[in-house]
């Protein structure tokens, strides 16, 4: 269980998407919450990959790579 205060605004928008949508305000903080924490854990993993010095590979290697180069 958790509990979240939320400003005026912030709380207006959210109800806003949750009536125009059907789903409930919960239903959308999960989300956002799961969305947050899978970048977190993203951005934290290359970065101890950076701290580590490992190889880098381009995005334009990859698609090259792939055949989707322009």
């Amino acid at each position: 269980m958790l509990g979240v205060r939320l400003d005026p605004e912030t709380e207006q928008r959210l109800a806003r998407l949750a009536a125009e949508t059907g789903r409930s305000k919960s239903h959308y903080a999960r989300v956002a919450i799961a969305q947050f924490l899978e970048d977190r854990d993203d951005y934290l993993r290359g970065l101890a990959a950076l701290e580590r010095r490992e190889a880098r590979v381009s995005l334009e290697d990859i698609e090259a790579e792939l055949g989707l180069g322009s």
